[in-house]
């Protein structure tokens, strides 16, 4: 797979994950304990604490993903800043000062493990895979 077709396919399915996080048959509404931003505060899919900056994030990073699918330079950026950013919201989930972003984005329990992957994927495209370009042609 190509570092266009991660960050396209990243964006994508951020998009779709913060549009989730608005629909309430997808994403059953609940109390984020130490979350002083309670609009939209719900679990994503059952599993994901999410609130409205949370969901906004992910429409951020899949609006920047799209974006980024379009040129090889800009995909790479992409999946460098996604695996450092969700590196350091990985290990902010795991401190329990830190697990609520200082009380505006919750990032504990499932989240831990999903930023995790995530950056480790990222990590991967952005960091050791490398585009071949043959007679001109992405291999």
């Amino acid at each position: 797979m190509s570092v266009r077709h991660f960050a396209m396919i990243f964006g994508i399915v951020f998009l779709l994950a913060g549009a989730a996080g608005f629909v309430p048959g997808l994403s059953p509404t609940h109390v984020h304990p130490g979350v002083s931003v309670t609009a939209s505060s719900r679990l994503a899919l059952g599993l994901f604490p999410v609130n409205i900056l949370h969901n906004l994030v992910h429409l951020a990073f899949g609006l920047w993903g799209v974006l980024a699918a379009r040129r090889i330079p800009a995909a790479f950026g992409y999946a460098k800043g996604v695996a450092i950013i969700y590196a350091v919201l990985t290990v902010m989930g795991l401190i329990p000062l830190t697990a609520t972003t200082f009380g505006l984005v919750p990032l504990y329990g499932n989240d831990i493990w999903l930023h995790a992957l995530l950056a480790l994927v990222a990590g991967y495209f952005g960091f050791v895979h490398r585009e071949h370009v043959v007679n001109g042609t992405l291999r």
